[in-house]
């Protein structure tokens, strides 16, 4: 009977072993915040949308007001409601459009996807940039939110037109060639 209460108790924890390894390995590595970063970021702000046609779905618009960017950094992406984006240079700011991949008409968080790196509250986001070639995250944990908007005509474009700071718009232009 004294064996038979070991070999029960082997069993239990080996199986609890592992059962914590492997939860263990299947998380993210954990990653190293910047304290201080290459250029300064003001208040940020998002703006949720959706589209007015099926296929159009929803999203964010982030506005980053990003100053000072040193020579040889590159901002990369940002991280926010489990969505990921894009930072793109817009005028003297950048901005970041994050399509969510759902096709409702809601302003639903997006569920996270398995390889998401990050676990942020619904007020934070990440930055990553590139520095001397190595990716570096900057941790923001207050966003100002504005009003959402609807695009009547579908989901809003995030390509500028070449040669200029606007950016491109669903409105049709005349061809007077």
């Amino acid at each position: 009977m004294k064996k038979l209460k070991k070999a029960t108790y082997a069993v239990v924890m080996v199986l609890t072993l592992s059962l914590v390894y492997q939860c263990g390995s299947s998380k993210v590595a954990a990653v190293n915040f910047e304290d201080q970063t290459p250029f300064n970021v003001k208040s940020i702000t998002f703006q949720e949308w959706y589209a007015g046609i099926k296929v159009g779905g929803t999203g964010i618009n982030l506005f980053l007001p990003i100053s000072d960017v040193e020579n040889g950094i590159e901002l990369d992406e940002i991280y926010f409601r489990n969505l990921k984006g894009k930072i793109t240079p817009k005028g003297k700011e950048y901005m970041a459009v994050l399509k969510h991949p759902s096709r409702h008409y809601t302003f639903r968080i997006a569920d996270k996807p398995q390889d998401y790196p990050f676990d942020l509250n619904n007020n934070e986001c990440v930055i990553s940039y590139i520095q001397n070639g190595q990716t570096k995250y900057c941790k923001i944990k207050t966003l100002n939110e504005v009003a959402g908007t609807y695009y009547e005509n579908g989901p809003p474009s995030i390509y500028t037109r070449s040669g200029t700071d606007t950016m491109a718009s669903l409105d049709e232009e005349d061809d007077d060639n």
